[in-house]
């Protein structure tokens, strides 16, 4: 279930063909179905669906589900021709679809005058900063009016004549999504390999270019991760694969211009708590074996130049140690929680002493600060840390003289390492934002600490950054805690309790939602809408802790912080008491779903995007992706202290006969994290049990998986209709 959207966006699911039997739920659960009445529907009232009650027993417990019906497997999902199940899903999906098209239709102008607009400050023709690589600069760019990204790339000098790489607008010709996963050059500069999705559920096909000839090699590999390793001989390759699950559980190696059938299986990952993958050390020196899950690492090493050769264990994995790992000269550095290190620290051991026994402090412990990773280069580590809550950046000289941060003028603001390919360079290129500055790239000399401003993103029109103002407000929790609160507004917002404001949270994961510049967002800003962000438990904002008391036994409090913040702006005049707005993606929607069922009184309106909230049916189903690799996130329902916590929480065991705000959920029907069906039941579930009478739509993208639309324009399309939601919510039509 990593369900994550970055405003984005995070996870579960999808299945293969099933049967009620065939669920992989606990041997002692019992279940009755019992038939019900049919989908009803008009363009006046909402779509009403039919119930299939089945009724099931865990832990001395009872629930019923009244919708699992609409539950479909990749094979039906698939099929040419839809059988009676698929046929009657798709019915309903689609006069859920209708049913909001209709009720909404005169606000349809105003929709899509949000969209031009956002569209409109959005540069047509741009390009990334260059960067280099193996004597290549490096180049994405767009052009006037076209969806998707030109990969190109210029020998030497950025004077040269450019090469193509992929045109993706070409690509994606015919196809209603596509997406290009990794991409991937060969040592001698000859090759591209790169991935490709055209569906949206994240499961690629790998191919190879010849970028002296431009032609396509016959080699496909189908069903990959979508990420690829090239070893230093630019003949083979390192791949991974999923399961049924779309678990990347399996390594492969192939050589170029050979049968991908026949590719070399070099590690198979049997615990299904556990993901793999495979990358190459920054050096270029090492191929490397990453074995994750929640809470536990392990690594298995190959030196580059022997791809033939027999991977090496790192560390065996332990329940509990984390850590990451790469390598420089004759050592190996290590990012770990290894002797009680909560937030993280760097220590180091020999390229031929790899167990953790032979691990040193590079960096000693601080409990204050929370070490994010690092960046390795040939005179520098850039370490990325948290502290107070905000991200900071670290140069350390390996000389150890003139160690010192990186120094920006804003009090609150997001920076972070960039794309850094070149050892050799006494420049570290990093992001900058914040809730009032576009997205900035910047390169930093790290001998002479010049900051060097290589493109701030444009927002085209009359964008002044002085028009806006941000905050940082501390927001007493119901323990007691001080959680930090991001807000910002356009200049002369009345703090006066008349004003909307639009409350966004996720909260899982240890995914810190750090403040960020949107430039959609100024559709809200300019119309009288406040922005805010709760940093909440379950992110890692504030440390490790931060992370720890939002999970397991611990994540109401994810919900009560989320749901604190809302009061605070309200209480504090930022917020009127009937303008209050509330938004959150996958896991950010499990959040959504908790604070309507706890305290619905206080939102006007929410908008809920490919919600995560079936977490006891979800989690009890291992044949489900993500399921097995997030019982140390949330906990496993087999287990009855588990159980009991998740059924008090979960959003759709927890929806009740009363009044609920204004709601829109977005899902995508080849979702394969938060799977279509879970927002489906939820919505279905709210209509027979709300007894108010605000607007409940459900949009259903029926191209698309997780993260949306494709497209550079097509993805504000969804944005365009969840703002129009918001601000006619909040009385603004125009």
């Amino acid at each position: 279930m990593m369900k994550f959207i970055f405003f984005i966006i995070c996870p579960l699911v999808v299945l293969p063909c099933f049967s009620i039997q065939k669920l992989s739920y606990p041997k002692e659960m019992s279940k009755s179905i019992n038939q019900k009445s049919g989908i009803a529907n008009d363009s006046i009232n909402p779509p009403v669906a039919k119930k299939e009650t089945q009724t099931y027993k865990l832990h001395k417990k009872t629930w019923t589900d009244d919708y699992f019906w609409m539950r479909l497997s990749d094979q039906q999902k698939e099929a040419a021709v839809p059988d009676p199940q698929t046929k009657e899903v798709l019915d309903y999906l689609n006069a859920e679809n209708k049913y909001r098209e209709t009720q909404t239709a005169s606000l349809k102008p105003f929709e899509d005058k949000l969209f031009e607009e956002i569209k409109g400050r959005i540069k047509q023709t741009d390009m990334s900063v260059p960067f280099m690589y193996q004597g290549y600069y490096y180049i994405t760019r767009f052009e006037d009016g076209k969806e998707y990204p030109i990969y190109t790339r210029k020998k030497q000098s950025l004077k040269s004549k450019e090469e193509m790489l992929l045109d993706v607008n070409e690509m994606a010709k015919g196809h209603s999504y596509f997406s290009v996963g990794g991409r991937s050059v060969s040592t001698n500069n000859n090759i591209l390999a790169y991935s490709e999705d055209n569906v949206g559920r994240r499961q690629y096909t790998i191919k190879f270019k010849n970028l002296l000839t431009g032609k396509l090699y016959k080699d496909e590999i189908l069903n990959t991760s979508g990420g690829i390793t090239w070893a230093n001989d630019n003949k083979h390759v390192f791949y991974s694969v999923n399961d049924e699950t779309l678990r990347s559980y399996k390594i492969f190696r192939h050589e170029l211009g050979t049968d991908p059938v026949k590719d070399a299986l070099i590690y198979h990952e049997t615990d299904d708590t556990f993901t793999t993958y495979v990358y190459k050390t920054k050096s270029q020196k090492y191929i490397v074996i990453s074995n994750n899950s929640t809470l536990s690492n392990e690594y298995l090493i190959l030196e580059a130049d022997k791809p033939n050769g027999n991977f090496k264990l790192f560390q065996k994995r332990e329940k509990n140690l984390e850590f990451s790992i790469d390598h420089y000269k004759d050592n190996w550095y290590i990012n770990t929680n290894k002797d009680g290190a909560l937030n993280f620290k760097i220590m180091s051991c020999p390229i031929n002493a790899t167990a953790k026994e032979n691990w040193v402090d590079f960096i000693p412990y601080d409990k204050n600060i929370l070490t994010d990773g690092f960046e390795i280069f040939s005179d520098f580590m850039v370490i990325s840390e948290r502290k107070e809550g905000m991200t900071k950046i670290k140069v350390k000289p390996w000389n150890g003289v003139n160690e010192h941060y990186i120094a920006f003028e804003e009090p609150v603001y997001t920076v972070y390492t960039s794309i850094n390919p070149d050892f050799n360079t006494p420049w570290v290129r990093i992001e900058y934002t914040s809730l009032t500055t576009p997205n900035t790239t910047y390169d930093y000399n790290m001998q002479t600490k010049q900051l060097d401003l290589k493109k701030r993103m444009e927002v085209v029109g009359n964008f002044n950054p002085l028009d806006y103002t941000s905050e940082r407000k501390m927001v007493t929790a119901d323990d007691g805690t001080l959680v930090p609160l991001s807000i910002v507004y356009k200049k002369g917002f009345p703090k006066n309790g008349t004003m909307p404001v639009l409350l966004y949270g996720y909260g899982s994961y240890g995914a810190s939602m750090d403040p960020f510049f949107s430039s959609s967002r100024l559709s809200l800003l300019d119309r009288g809408f406040a922005f805010a962000v709760a940093h909440i438990r379950g992110g890692q904002e504030m440390g490790r802790q931060w992370y720890e008391d939002g999970k397991y036994l611990k994540k109401i409090n994810t919900f009560t912080d989320f749901i604190s913040c809302g009061e605070f702006l309200i209480n504090n005049g930022f917020a009127a008491k009937d303008k209050l707005f509330a938004q959150g993606g996958s896991a950010g929607g499990l959040l959504m779903g908790a604070a309507l069922n706890i305290k619905p009184e206080i939102w006007k309106g929410v908008v809920a995007q490919v919600p995560f909230v079936d977490v006891i049916n979800t989690m009890l189903d291992e044949s489900i992706p993500l399921t097995t690799g997030e019982f140390d996130e949330w906990g496993n329902p087999k287990q009855k202290d588990y159980f009991e916590y998740m059924f008090s929480y979960s959003p759709y065991d927890n929806v009740e006969k009363k009044a609920y705000p204004a709601l829109l959920v977005t899902t995508g029907y080849w979702d394969s994290q938060v799977q279509y069906w879970e927002p489906a039941k939820w919505v279905a579930k709210l209509r027979a049990f709300k007894t108010d009478k605000n607007p409940l739509y459900f949009y259903c993208n029926m191209d698309t998986g997780h993260g949306g639309a494709s497209g550079r324009f097509k993805k504000w399309r969804e944005t365009a209709m969840e703002y129009t939601f918001l601000l006619s919510q909040a009385g603004i039509k125009e």
